[in-house]
């Protein structure tokens, strides 16, 4: 909550401050992912109910990669950018518009060792992934998995790819492991608006109504053919 003495604006902030820290102790790329709401309660003050809105209802929505270059990318629902911090200036600057996520990709992320816990349509999905030009897919595939969503998610925005952090049985009462409000909104709103798609393997995203400030959701988004196959193994598009 901004204090009092500040004056208080029309909008809420949630956010996570260090994805993939992990991966801090072995130099590799970790961000800060941000959504931003407006609120649309008249009330005074701010509660938890005020966060709980569906997606497609952010104003705005990125994440920061601090990598081998310090990368802010940003969308305000007219597309995605990206800015690139220049430490003479001490500014972020403009280095591409419009970015667009291939349709079609050979390409995914996902933690292999977590194969053994996977619903059927995540196993038959790799499966035929993993069984390349001789298998029902025809072509040969690439696995990438850095174990940081700003990374992961990152590289599918310059180059293409699909990203799946799905259900799995091993907390079967969960729906997923990654937040909704904070990780699976904002990074579905980036690549949407970069004509990927994002569902949780029966829906979109971006129409899920919160019902708790950090509620979880399984998580499947990137290239858009790739996302639509997985999503129609699991039954439904």
């Amino acid at each position: 909550v901004v204090p009092n003495r500040y004056p208080q604006g029309e909008y809420l902030l949630l956010f996570d401050p260090l994805d993939g820290s992990s991966n801090i102790d072995v130099n590799v790329s970790i961000g800060t992912i941000f959504s931003v709401l407006r609120k649309v309660g008249h009330h005074h003050g701010v509660s938890e109910d005020d966060f709980l809105q569906p997606g497609k209802q952010q104003a705005a929505a990125g994440y920061c990669v601090y990598g081998p270059q310090t990368t802010l990318v940003l969308t305000v629902g007219d597309g995605v950018a990206m800015f690139t911090l220049d430490r003479e200036q001490g500014s972020f600057v403009l280095t591409k518009e419009n970015v667009t996520i291939p349709a079609d990709t050979k390409e995914f992320a996902i933690n292999m060792s977590n194969m053994r816990h996977w619903a059927e349509p995540v196993k038959r999905y790799v499966d035929e992934c993993l069984a390349g030009k001789e298998g029902p897919r025809g072509k040969d595939f690439n696995m990438r998995w850095v174990a940081s969503m700003v990374a992961d998610v990152h590289r599918i925005l310059t180059r293409g790819g699909v990203f799946m952090y799905p259900w799995d049985k091993r907390e079967p009462q969960k729906a997923g492991k990654l937040r909704l409000l904070y990780e699976a909104n904002p990074m579905s709103w980036l690549v949407e608006q970069a004509g990927g798609a994002a569902t949780n393997g029966q829906q979109r995203i971006l129409d899920i109504k919160p019902t708790k400030l950090h509620e979880r959701v399984s998580v499947v988004l990137g290239s858009k053919n790739e996302v639509e196959r997985i999503t129609a193994y699991h039954g439904t598009l």
